[in-house]
């Protein structure tokens, strides 16, 4: 069976309609998963990700309003797998207490970041955002899938329908560039 258009299955989150929740899984889910998987090192801590980004499409939609139901989906699971990740490794260096005891200092910590470095970081981020819109949708897809969605080189490779040496050129080619690219802009 094809998988709906992504307007069609906005239109059934318009409508409350819970069809939408399964269109989207069946789209978009195995790609979440592989990303997820990545992250978290587990197939349940991901299965998870999956089923809570889900809900919270299920809980945002309306009134958000994505332009990319997959783009939308993958942030909310990645964020969450993320989230899963620090956890395990937080509770992995003292069951969780090192966090208690952060929290307990956090009011009197102004900010883990500088002001300059949290600018710094969110104009290079713009910065490779605007390399990567100047690039060929196919590099710039499998950059994202790489560096962004932390699939594996025969992940992308299996959801791109390349082989494994073209998407490592690619790759290679795509980050040559960005390299430039950040030295004009001043980041090298």
């Amino acid at each position: 069976m094809q998988p709906m258009d992504d307007g069609d299955i906005l239109e059934l989150y318009q409508q409350r309609d819970q069809r939408a929740i399964s269109e989207t899984q069946q789209k978009f889910g195995g790609l979440c998963m592989q990303m997820a998987c990545s992250l978290t090192g587990s197939r349940q801590d991901a299965e998870e990700c999956l089923n809570d980004a889900l809900l919270r499409l299920w809980e945002n939609i309306p009134p958000a309003q994505p332009q990319s139901l997959g783009g939308y989906l993958m942030t909310v699971c990645r964020n969450l797998a993320l989230d899963c990740r620090k956890l395990r490794f937080r509770e992995k260096r003292g069951s969780g207490q090192n966090s208690l005891n952060l929290d307990e200092l956090a009011e009197c910590i102004a900010s883990k970041e500088h002001p300059e470095e949290t600018f710094d970081k969110r104009a290079l981020s713009e910065a490779i955002g605007r390399f990567l819109d100047t690039q060929p949708a196919e590099a710039r897809v499998m950059f994202v899938m790489r560096y962004w969605s932390c699939l594996s080189v025969q992940e992308v490779a299996k959801e791109c329908g390349a082989g494994e040496s073209k998407v490592k050129m690619t790759l290679l080619r795509t980050r040559n560039k960005l390299r430039e690219f950040l030295e004009q802009e001043g980041y090298r």
